[in-house]
């Protein structure tokens, strides 16, 4: 029994358009050089960042399953499957959007791209994993932390 599942999204894409929007606005912005500084940090940051969203990959390992953005590898989370208490399917609201955060009805939010999220209530916590693939990881979690 084991899972492994990559989504792949256009976050990476609206990410880019941002940085490319805030070179043309330094463009646009001429003699200013703090201005011009500002977009080209920010598109600078969003540049670099971007590739660190390009998909979301869950993997079982074992023990425990991981959860990372990538290709580059700057955000990953291991959970521990003795930590999880039960697993369903979900959906995030429009206002949890994609990223990593908070969420506003509380436990964090790992999503890439859509609504559909399996919600994992932990011992501590709850963790909402955006996915496409929303029914196979929970009958997978749930298959897991039951044995």
């Amino acid at each position: 029994m084991t899972y492994a599942h990559t989504q792949k999204a256009p976050l990476c894409l609206l990410l880019y358009g941002i940085a490319f929007a805030n070179i043309v606005l330094a463009c646009a912005i001429g003699g200013d050089p703090v201005g011009i500084y500002i977009c080209g940090g920010v598109a600078l940051f969003l540049t670099l960042l971007a590739p660190a969203f390009h998909h979301l990959t869950v993997i079982d390992l074992g023990d425990e399953l991981t959860i990372r953005f990538g290709p580059v590898p700057l955000f990953r989370r291991t959970v521990r499957y003795a930590d999880i208490e039960k697993a369903e399917i979900g959906r995030t609201l429009i206002l949890d959007g994609w990223g990593i955060h908070a969420s506003i009805r509380g436990g964090m939010v790992w999503n890439l791209w859509g609504r559909d999220c399996v919600v994992v209530y932990l011992k501590r916590g709850v963790l909402r994993i955006g996915t496409d693939d929303a029914e196979n990881l929970a009958s997978f979690l749930t298959q897991r932390i039951s044995a």
